[in-house]
């Protein structure tokens, strides 16, 4: 399946900005640094960021359980 692309400048997709926080990034400034989207011309920089800032929020955590007796 293809993504939107996003940043048409660097090929950057949706999928690719959310693989990216799905890796770890939390930033616009560490996507930019790990897929190059929006560092040219910057109209998707609106756009980018939105998509970020969703993927940020439906990436779950494995966090550990504690059970208290």
């Amino acid at each position: 399946m293809r993504g939107m692309y996003i940043c048409l400048c660097n090929a950057v997709t949706d999928h690719d900005i959310r693989r990216a926080a799905a890796d770890g990034v939390r930033s616009f400034a560490e996507l930019q640094a790990r897929t190059g989207c929006s560092d040219c011309c910057g109209c998707c920089e609106a756009e980018a960021r939105a998509t970020l800032d969703k993927a940020i929020e439906q990436v779950t955590l494995d966090l550990p359980i504690f059970v208290t007796a």
